[in-house]
C-alpha cells in the first residue's frame, strides 16, 4: 500500500488526539483508516480488544456524508453510539426497541444529515421507511461497514437471512445516486477463518478489497478445558474455580436464557453477587447489568452470547464457559474478553465426558444444532417446487414459514440470485452443500475440545495462521498443566 502523504498522517493522528486521545494508533489501525478515507474495500480481521471501531468511526468523522453501520446486536449498537454521543459526535441508531418519538428523531437526523455514523441491524438497513430515505439522491453515504461480520456466516443462512441479501446494497444505494458515487464497504471481525473470508468477501461482492489479518494469538491468555461427569458436578467445579476468583472480574458463558437464569439463581444463592444477562431483558435491564459489571459492583455476569461485543473491561480476568458454544468463532470471541489489559487471564471451558451417559446436555445441543441445520435445508429444498422463478422476499416471506431463511439458503447453494436486495430470481443449482458449514464449523469446535495438541496451535491452524513458530505455547493445559 502506498503510504500517504505527511499532511494527511498528520491530520489523521490529529483527530485521533483530539476525539480520543491517543498520540498514535496501534498496527495496522493507520493504514485501515487511510484506506476507507480513500474509499477503498477492506476484510479486517482483528483480535477482540484490538481497537477496531476507531477504524471505521475515525473516518466517518472526518468525512461529510454518512457512513452507515450494520451490527448484529442492540447492545453493541448502544454502547458504541452512546460512547460517541458523550463526545458530541453526531451518531445515531436504529432498532425495534426504540420509542416512536427516539425512532421519528434519528429518521429525520437521517433526512437532514446531520448524521455522520447510523448504526442498525441489516433488517433494519432494509425496512422500507429506513431504504426509502437512504435512496435519497441528495444523500451522500461514503461507507457501509460490517461490523462483527463473521455474524453473516454464522447467522446468514439460518435465523439472520437478512445478512445474505447485504451484498446488493451498494449497487442499490448507487442507482439512486448522482453519477461518479462511490460506497466503500468494509467488514471487521475478530473470528473468519479462511473459508468464512471467502464467504465474507463473496457475500458482499467487495471489490479488491484490502486485506488486513492480525494473528490472534495471545500469551497472556490461558486455554483451559476440563471434563465433567454430571450436572452436580458441573456446577461445584464452577463454584470451586469461582471461589479461587474472589477479588476478581469474569464472565460465566451458558446457552440458553433458562440457564443463566437458573444458575444465576443458583450462585446468588451461595453468596455471589451477579446477574442473569440475556437478549430478552429490557434496555434498561442491560445497561443496569453492564454498568455494576464495569463499575466493579458485580463480580461477574451470568450470559448468553447476546453479551460481550462491544462491551470493554480491560480487567477481566476469566471466563468460563458452563456450556462450551457450537462453533468456534464464537469460542474465540467469548474468550477474548479476557485479559485486554494484558495481564494474565484464564478461559475455562466445561465439557460433558464423551459418552453423555450421566450429563448428556452438550451432546443434546450438538445433535439439535445439526437437527435443526437439515430441516432447514429440507424445508428449502421443498420450495424450490413451490416459488416463482422471481419475486421478493416480503411475499414470500408472508406466503410460507421460514421463507426469507430458504430463499438465503438457495441462494448460498446458487439456486437463487438477488437481482437487488429485495427480489430474486431462481437458478439451477445443487442445493447438497446448504448450510453445512456452520455443522462443519461445529465438529471443527468439537475437535478443539478433544484435541491433545496444544490448543494455540490448533486455533492458529483454524484459522488459517502459521503456528509454526508456537511449538509448546505453555498457556495452555495441554502445554502446560501447572496454570490453574
Amino acid at each position: 500500500m502506498n503510504q500517504p502523504a505527511m499532511p494527511v498522517r498528520e491530520s489523521i493522528r490529529a483527530k485521533l488526539k483530539q476525539i480520543w486521545g491517543y498520540d498514535d494508533f496501534r498496527s495496522p489501525q493507520g493504514e485501515i483508516v487511510q484506506c476507507l478515507l480513500e474509499q477503498r474495500d477492506a476484510l479486517i480481521i482483528m483480535p477482540t480488544g484490538g481497537g477496531k471501531s476507531i477504524c471505521f468511526q475515525l473516518p466517518a468523522l472526518m468525512q461529510t456524508g454518512l457512513t452507515i453501520v450494520v451490527s448484529p446486536l442492540v447492545a453493541l449498537m448502544e454502547n458504541q453510539v452512546q460512547e460517541l454521543r458523550q463526545r458530541r459526535l453526531p451518531a445515531a441508531l436504529l432498532h425495534s426497541e426504540l420509542s416512536k418519538q427516539q425512532r421519528k428523531q434519528t429518521l429525520w437526523a437521517l433526512e437532514n444529515q446531520s448524521l455522520r455514523l447510523l448504526y442498525l441491524s441489516p433488517e433494519t438497513l432494509l425496512s422500507e421507511p429506513v431504504w426509502e430515505r437512504l435512496c435519497q439522491p441528495d444523500l451522500k453515504i461514503n461507507s457501509l461497514i460490517l461490523d462483527e461480520a463473521h455474524c453473516l456466516v454464522q447467522w446468514g443462512d439460518t435465523f439472520r437471512p437478512a445478512y445474505y441479501r447485504l451484498g446488493m446494497v451498494r449497487s442499490a444505494l448507487l442507482k439512486s445516486k448522482p453519477k461518479g458515487t462511490k460506497i466503500a464497504i468494509a467488514a471487521f471481525t475478530a473470528t473468519a477463518n479462511p473459508d468464512a473470508q471467502q464467504t465474507i468477501q463473496r457475500v458482499l461482492q467487495l471489490q479488491q478489497p484490502e486485506v488486513f489479518r492480525l494473528n490472534p494469538y495471545r500469551a497472556n491468555l490461558h486455554l483451559n478445558v476440563q471434563v465433567v461427569w454430571t450436572p452436580r458436578q458441573r456446577r461445584q467445579q464452577l463454584l470451586k474455580f469461582i471461589q479461587t476468583k474472589r477479588e476478581q472480574a469474569g464472565l460465566v458463558y451458558v446457552r440458553t436464557r433458562r440457564d443463566g437464569e437458573a444458575l444465576a439463581a443458583w450462585l446468588l444463592q451461595q453468596g455471589f453477587q451477579t446477574a442473569a444477562y440475556h437478549a430478552g431483558l429490557s434496555p434498561d435491564e442491560r445497561r443496569q447489568i453492564e454498568k455494576a459489571w464495569l463499575g466493579c459492583s458485580t463480580q461477574f455476569v451470568v450470559c448468553t452470547c447476546a453479551f460481550g461485543m462491544g462491551i470493554d473491561k480491560p480487567d477481566c480476568r476469566w471466563v468460563v464457559h458452563f456450556h462450551s458454544p457450537l462453533l468456534l468463532s464464537e469460542y474465540v470471541q467469548e474468550v477474548g474478553r479476557a485479559g485486554r489489559d494484558g495481564k494474565p487471564a484464564i478461559a475455562l471451558t466445561l465439557i460433558s465426558e464423551t459418552t453423555g451417559w450421566l450429563d448428556p446436555e452438550d451432546k443434546q445441543r450438538r445433535q439439535f444444532f445439526i437437527q435443526q441445520a437439515n430441516k432447514q435445508q429440507r424445508s428449502a429444498q421443498a420450495l424450490t417446487h413451490q416459488l416463482p422463478p422471481q419475486g421478493n422476499v416480503t411475499s414470500v416471506s408472508r406466503q410460507f414459514k421460514n421463507g426469507a431463511i430458504a430463499l438465503s439458503l438457495l441462494n448460498s447453494t446458487g439456486q437463487l440470485d438477488w437481482s437487488d436486495p429485495f427480489h430474486y430470481v431462481m437458478q439451477p443449482g445443487n442445493l447438497q452443500q446448504a448450510g453445512q458449514s456452520n455443522v462443519q464449523a461445529a465438529k471443527q469446535m468439537t475437535h478443539y475440545l478433544k484435541t491433545k495438541d496444544c490448543r494455540w496451535r490448533f486455533l492458529l491452524n483454524a484459522f488459517g495462521f502459521n503456528s509454526e513458530a508456537l511449538n509448546r505455547c505453555g498457556h495452555c493445559d495441554r502445554c502446560d498443566r501447572s496454570k490453574m
